[in-house]
């Protein structure tokens, strides 16, 4: 019997340095597959030709096309698989300003000649996991469309001041509120949200059947819920907060999960202007005064149904004057269409559900509340 090799992800380093890509090649040829280019022409050529390409490593100075050259050309790119890619810059120690311009042509990280090999190839493993992410995530975009019929939002969730938190506290604490966070999304989404790691710091929940009033809903609470969080780190008491962006495909089917994503990164983008902690939309500023009717405490019908199913009533219990507020419109719907009493204001009546309340709740929706918690690292 034949033994399968697992493929090893593929990694292309453009430098014109010989010695710095026998360096970076010695330290990463047992966990990836290296492919190398002495200029950003040539590793344009390859980017075009080689689809197994998952990750960039590129420097800057380079002749015929340098760094930024070839920066601009990937970001530019009409293919999806070339333009989403990761990009990791090699930068010197006294490029501050090169470093800049890099992450605001779209590089997604930065390492120094002499960066260690472990942090190295962390660095290189979490940006070969962010394009697999991507892949797995059009693919279940694709489904989705087909089952929603483009009826998707993204939230895209930021810690604001990442980077300044792990400079002053260290990585190790970085990624303790990464992971604290990572855990709280997965605790708190539906069933059938999708959580992605897109950066340190940084998720995207892909929701089908849930529009942006849901959506701004959801990112109200967990940032609140954000805000009251404390984290103890030996002496220090950190605090943290969070700023969301959002964007739907309102029914498009032809709009693709990129396209979604980086609308959804880029409202991140002007509520970090705005002074961050913030939920941002297509029209503007989310707040508890424009959010409208799910400002309120919906409930997940899915998930309410699953805790019956499972003998798990109290919960539900507890909430059946919102889940009765939720289901009505449809309940409403039986009776007319079927032509059935089902003495709904009987019901209203015993849930304590106003005829007003009965008549503007027109969607079922789904939004989940946050309870506040304490992490200690």
């Amino acid at each position: 019997m034949s033994e399968v090799i697992a493929q090893l992800p593929r990694v292309l380093i453009v430098d014109d340095s010989r010695m710095v890509r026998a360096s970076l090649v010695k330290q990463i040829r047992d966990k990836f597959d290296v492919r190398e280019e002495t200029d950003g022409e040539a590793g344009w050529q390859s980017l075009l030709l080689d689809p197994t390409i998952e990750v960039v490593i590129s420097d800057i100075g380079m002749p015929r096309l340098d760094g930024f050259g070839l920066l601009a050309r990937i970001r530019g790119s009409r293919l999806s698989r070339v333009n989403t890619l990761p990009v990791l810059i090699i930068s010197g120690e006294d490029e501050n300003e090169a470093r800049m311009k890099a992450q605001a042509m779209g590089a997604t990280d930065f390492i120094t000649k002499g960066t260690p090999r472990v942090e190295l190839v962390a660095r290189i493993e979490a940006l070969a996991k962010l394009a697999q992410t991507r892949r797995e995530l059009e693919e279940s975009r694709e489904q989705l469309v087909r089952r929603n019929r483009g009826d998707v939002s993204v939230m895209v969730i930021q810690v604001d001041g990442y980077d300044k938190l792990c400079e002053s506290y260290g990585h190790s604490v970085g990624q303790l509120v990464h992971r604290k966070l990572s855990k709280l999304l997965s605790a708190k989404v539906r069933k059938e949200d999708t959580i992605a790691h897109l950066a340190e710091g940084q998720f995207a929940i892909i929701s089908p059947s849930a529009d942006l009033d849901a959506c701004g809903a959801f990112a109200l609470r967990l940032r609140r819920a954000i805000d009251t969080i404390v984290m103890t780190y030996k002496e220090h008491r950190i605090r943290i907060s969070l700023t969301v962006g959002l964007a739907s495909a309102h029914g498009d089917p032809n709009l693709s999960l990129e396209e979604l994503l980086q609308l959804a990164a880029s409202r991140v983008a002007d509520g970090v202007l705005l002074g961050g902690n913030r939920v941002v939309s297509e029209s503007g500023e989310v707040n508890a005064d424009n959010i409208g009717r799910f400002s309120r405490l919906a409930v997940s019908i899915d998930h309410a149904l699953t805790q019956i199913r499972t003998g798990s009533r109290d919960e539900p219990r507890k909430r059946l004057r919102e889940l009765v507020q939720t289901v009505m419109p449809l309940l409403e719907l039986f009776e007319q269409d079927f032509r059935i009493d089902l003495r709904l204001a009987q019901l209203a009546e015993k849930a304590q559900v106003t005829s007003l309340e009965m008549h503007t709740t027109t969607t079922m929706t789904a939004t989940i509340t946050s309870n506040p918690t304490e992490w200690r690292g």
